[in-house]
């Protein structure tokens, strides 16, 4: 259940508090008022993309936060995502800059747009003021056939396998018409692989043997080097060594006249340690120097080799590796797509795994088809259409992504009337009323339990609208129900009654939404019933209308 929208400086919106109650609740005022801009917050809220524009004018950001109580599914998720809140509810919030920029926070925590879209889809579900229109798609009424038979899921997996089965046939197609080109790829592919792989080389040893042979090219001026310096260092008579004793005794004669000395007695010491050390490690060094002409002749037959395949091959020496790598990815593909009969054998096993899924999903709509045409003709019936009624025929096709049948809603609004085509048959006034019944109907099939309706009365009137009013008020009494309307006959019936108005404040056009007290609805009811003009006459007819509602 929604609790309570926060909405700041957003579009018309500068500061706006509203608590919700359970059952049906109202949106109404004015044209212009700014009730759908509720709505569009709300869905800002639930993750759809929104731009700067929504940002009120003077404000840095439009901050948007909804609070709903948690449902068994949320809770689930929220735990998955280590997004628990510290109760039963779980708060999300949205907040645009005006420069454009979005952020999204779900119990406080920073989550990415899809995740509190996803979060939002356990919650809500919104039927849009216009929806009744995408009812002439033949896609949108597939869709609402396979949400009623709780086949949404089985509908995506039947496309996944129609795309795995085209896949595989073309990969067939392909190989059969280009067999002669893949021959030759083959053959240059295989001629690659097999002198990469006789040179067995790796980056590694790139590096490795570039410094092995540098070594071993220099060896000999290595070696007198390392021996003139370790001289230098140790001669008796000249070396620095003898040099820094002979300085060091003598400093630690003057440290015992004067202790100041003895800082610099220190560094001497270390001085010859160090020096020590390094004639050591140079005599090791000099140890280890390797004279050896057959292993350099060795190192440069082992680079020329490299560098030869790197210039065939056109790529740097430490790219072969990998290009090894992928020839013989390629050439394996290949190899595979040389099988005739294995790719017809993949082929037909991925149609056969499309058959199946699609089979399912047949019978799953045949079953639901006649279902909803019950349903929805006598939803018709309670509508003013008495004697309609609709019919969902499916038409055997080829196999398509979308399964092994076509789906058409077929209508007869009228008793004795043939059924056709809706798209053909239904007035805009029918075609409304057709759309509210399929949307309540899938409502209660629906696992969210927030159901949001945006003008989905319009083109309706009269006593068919008190009727609808009366239809929100019992999918009230399993779901909440928000509905913004124009109609008197549909608020009357309503739990909860919000009033949008339009007020200027300091020059800017602000909207203002009041929860209505009884009294209040009455005036509200009157003036939707009686325009610029109410009398007492339609005071005491909106009284009526609220007094035989829900409300």
């Amino acid at each position: 259940m929604l609790l309570g929208l926060s909405i700041r400086d957003f579009v018309l919106v500068d500061r706006l508090d509203l608590e919700f109650g359970a059952g049906f609740s109202v949106l109404t005022g004015e044209t212009g008022a700014g009730k759908s801009i509720l709505l569009d917050a709300l869905q800002l809220a639930l993750g759809e993309r929104a731009e700067s524009g929504v940002v009120r004018t003077g404000g840095d950001r439009a901050e948007v936060t909804a609070s709903f109580a948690v449902t068994p599914e949320l809770a689930a998720w929220l735990r998955e995502n280590g997004l628990e809140g510290d109760d039963d509810t779980c708060l999300l919030r949205r907040v645009i800059e005006a420069g454009g920029r979005s952020r999204a926070f779900v119990n406080g925590r920073p989550v990415t747009l899809a995740q509190l879209k996803e979060a939002g889809e356990f919650l809500v579900d919104i039927h849009g003021q216009h929806a009744h229109y995408s009812l002439l798609r033949a896609g949108e009424q597939r869709r609402i056939l396979d949400q009623y038979a709780g086949a949404g899921d089985l509908a995506a997996r039947v496309a996944e396998a129609w795309r795995d089965w085209q896949a595989r046939d073309k990969a067939r197609r392909e190989a059969e018409a280009h067999a002669a080109e893949a021959a030759e790829e083959r053959e240059r592919l295989q001629w690659r692989v097999d002198e990469l792989a006789a040179l067995a080389f790796s980056p590694e040893e790139w590096g490795r043997l570039q410094d092995d042979h540098r070594r071993l090219a220099h060896a000999a001026e290595l070696l007198q080097g390392v021996q003139q310096l370790s001289g230098l260092l140790d001669d008796e008579a000249q070396g620095v060594l003898g040099r820094l004793h002979a300085a060091h005794g003598r400093l630690a004669g003057l440290a015992e006249i004067d202790a100041d000395l003895a800082g610099a007695v220190e560094m001497l010491d270390g001085a010859l340690i160090q020096a020590g050390e390094a004639v050591r490690e140079l005599n090791h060094y000099a140890e280890r120097v390797d004279l050896d002409p057959e292993a350099l002749e060795q190192a440069e037959a082992r680079l020329a080799a490299i560098s030869d395949a790197a210039r065939k091959f056109r790529v740097r020496p430490e790219e072969l590796p990998a290009l090894l790598e992928t020839s013989s990815a390629r050439l394996a593909e290949l190899e595979r797509l040389a099988d005739p009969a294995g790719l017809a054998r993949a082929a037909e096993t991925a149609r056969t795994a499309y058959m199946k899924l699609a089979d399912s999903l047949s019978g799953r709509r045949r079953e639901a088809a006649a279902r909803l045409a019950e349903a929805v003709s006598q939803a018709m019936q309670r509508l003013s259409m008495q004697g309609g009624r609709l019919e969902v025929a499916l038409a055997a096709c080829q196999p398509e992504a979308t399964g092994l049948e076509s789906v058409e809603f077929l209508v007869a609004p009228h008793a004795g009337q043939g059924a056709k085509p809706l798209a053909k048959t239904a007035s805009g006034g029918e075609l409304s009323r057709i759309g509210l019944a399929l949307q309540t109907i899938l409502s209660e099939t629906a696992g969210a339990p927030v159901l949001v309706f945006d003008e989905v009365d319009a083109g309706i009137g009269g006593g068919v609208a008190e009727i609808v009013g009366r239809l929100l008020a019992d999918l009230g009494r399993r779901h909440q129900v928000l509905c913004v309307t124009h109609l008197p006959q549909v608020a009357a019936g309503a739990n909860g009654h919000f009033r949008v108005s339009k007020a200027t404040v300091a020059g800017h056009a602000l909207s203002r939404v009041a929860a209505l007290e009884r009294s209040e609805r009455v005036e509200e009811l009157a003036r939707m019933l009686g325009g610029v003009t109410i009398t007492e006459t339609t005071r005491r007819h909106a009284e009526e209308m609220l007094a035989g509602g829900a409300g």
